[in-house]
């Protein structure tokens, strides 16, 4: 079975019809051996202003459905989801060349958070605020902003879109999504799977979520249209600096969740068994390519020889191969840009004398791709790449000798997304939990950097953009507050005591 007939097979799976190919259109092409999966057409500016005027147009009614009527589509989509999570799954591994286990994993985040907004739908709670005027109500009330523009990258092309897309719908917002150029088959489909669960709701599915495809244009057709409202974009930090000040300029919302320098904390307490597991998953788990990725370890200095000695034995027996493959943990780099950067970042820090273990290219079978064994980087100071992302299996250690010294290399980047230590000691727990320890929106403690929940807000500070998607109050970001105040007397008494009499 060629990888393109494995396409058409996923989407009748679905009960979709499979994307047309379109001779001309945009070649997505996967990472597994390079092979062409499909062409699909790319929308054009007037497609794009199109689709943003029916979600519009959408919005005006959909805003009036009461939003538990709301939960009802998220609960069923979720469901649908849930049934077809194999072939999803397997279109993930194909178009990202994930392991089969991380893209089920990531259409069980979908699954995920549509429950959550489910609940959600009937706790969209406002506040009742103590009034200083006798006979006089406070409210503060929060309703749907509109359309909400979604860019989404390609290392997790549904989970994103349901992250924004559940919490965004049942506030009472419209969609149209944009997905990475590298991943529209997996958009092309979950996009689907939506509109054909509303259509069997009865639901006018015009609007609702439109799909649009193509490059940085698009993006900024999305980003500069008077008609969104939100725009909530994932991916690099340079991107989101472009978004962030267009939308600022337009005095629009944007949620920015964007790169991450992640780095980890081993105390001289910690339980190495666990380190070394937690450690490979967030560092060559998806091949590197997670904002949350484990990017800098900090080992004490006293326990720096073991560890690593356990570390390069773990990376050197990493199972690296066709990710659809049973047993493989590594799968290949989404394309030669990705390949060229980390070989990059990797002599760079030979020429800083680094000593540098693995990182070179494998060759699986005669795929034509981007295969690499995850690398560890020892550095003597934490300088030069270390300082950068390299959206790559790259992890770089560096010791350390006091925890406040720790605290402060975590902290010494520009981004802060996520971070983590591992200690038995409860103090340094606390602290690297406090005001004065990591400075990034996520703070473990005893796990690794990725793998967050969809209870919990997920986002960063710093170059991460500072948004935050998912659970806990993320759904603030999708609505408009509004402070109502309620006068049920017969005088009217102004605020502070002012008199004034006509």
């Amino acid at each position: 079975m060629t990888y393109t007939t494995d396409v058409q097979t996923i989407f009748k799976a679905l009960d979709l019809a499979p994307p047309e190919h379109n001779p001309t259109g945009l070649a997505v092409c996967t990472p597994i051996d390079a092979s062409l999966l499909a062409r699909v057409a790319v929308s054009t500016q007037a497609q794009v202003d199109a689709a943003i005027t029916r979600a519009h147009t959408r919005y005006l009614s959909w805003r009036d459905v009461p939003a538990p009527k709301r939960g009802e589509l998220v609960r069923a989509f979720g469901e649908a989801v849930r049934r077809h999570k194999e072939p999803l799954g397997r279109l993930i591994t194909l178009e990202t060349g994930k392991i089969v286990q991380e893209g089920l994993g990531e259409v069980q985040e979908v699954v995920d958070i549509c429950e959550f907004a489910v609940g959600l739908s009937r706790q969209l709670y406002g506040l009742s605020i103590a009034s200083e005027r006798p006979e006089h109500k406070l409210l503060e009330t929060w309703h749907p902003l509109g359309v909400v523009g979604i860019i989404s990258a390609f290392n997790f092309p549904m989970a994103v879109f349901a992250w924004n897309a559940a919490l965004a719908l049942v506030c009472g917002n419209t969609l149209v999504w944009k997905p990475s150029e590298k991943t529209p088959l997996s958009a092309l489909a979950l996009n689907g799977l939506l509109l054909q669960t509303a259509q069997a709701q009865g639901l006018d599915v015009a609007g609702l979520s439109e799909l649009v495809i193509g490059d940085r244009l698009v993006g900024q057709t999305l980003v500069s249209h008077p008609q969104v409202r939100l725009v909530s974009a994932t991916g690099s930090t340079a991107m989101g600096r472009a978004v962030g000040v267009a939308c600022a300029s337009l005095f629009k919302r944007s949620l920015l969740e964007l790169g991450g320098n992640n780095a980890a904390i081993v105390g001289p307490s910690a339980n190495l068994a666990l380190v070394v597991r937690g450690v490979a998953f967030a560092a060559a788990g998806t091949a590197g390519q997670r904002c949350t990725s484990l990017r800098r370890l900090i080992v004490h200095r006293t326990i720096y020889a073991p560890l690593m000695t356990a570390l390069v034995r773990v990376f050197e027996r990493l199972p690296v191969g066709d990710p659809l493959i049973s047993g493989t943990l590594v799968g290949p780099l989404i394309d030669q840009r990705a390949f060229d950067a980390m070989q990059r970042s990797l002599e760079q820090a030979r020429q800083s004398g680094a000593q540098a273990h693995f990182g070179s290219r494998e060759e699986v079978g005669d795929a034509a791709a981007f295969y690499v064994r995850p690398a560890i980087v020892e550095m003597a100071t934490q300088s030069g790449p270390m300082l950068q992302e390299t959206f790559a299996p790259i992890l770089y250690v560096v010791p350390y000798d006091s925890f406040d010294e720790a605290i402060a290399l975590n902290n010494a980047v520009g981004h802060g997304l996520s971070s983590a230590v591992f200690t038995q000691d409860l103090r340094e727990a606390e602290v690297f939990t406090s005001a004065r320890g990591s400075d990034c929106g996520i703070a473990n403690v005893n796990i690794g950097t990725s793998g967050a929940e969809i209870g919990g807000a997920f986002g960063g500070e710093k170059e991460t953009g500072g948004g935050r998607e998912s659970g806990s109050d993320a759904w603030k970001a999708y609505m408009r507050r509004a402070t109502n105040t309620i006068n049920y007397g017969a005088t009217l008494p102004l605020a502070q005591g002012i008199k004034f009499e006509v």
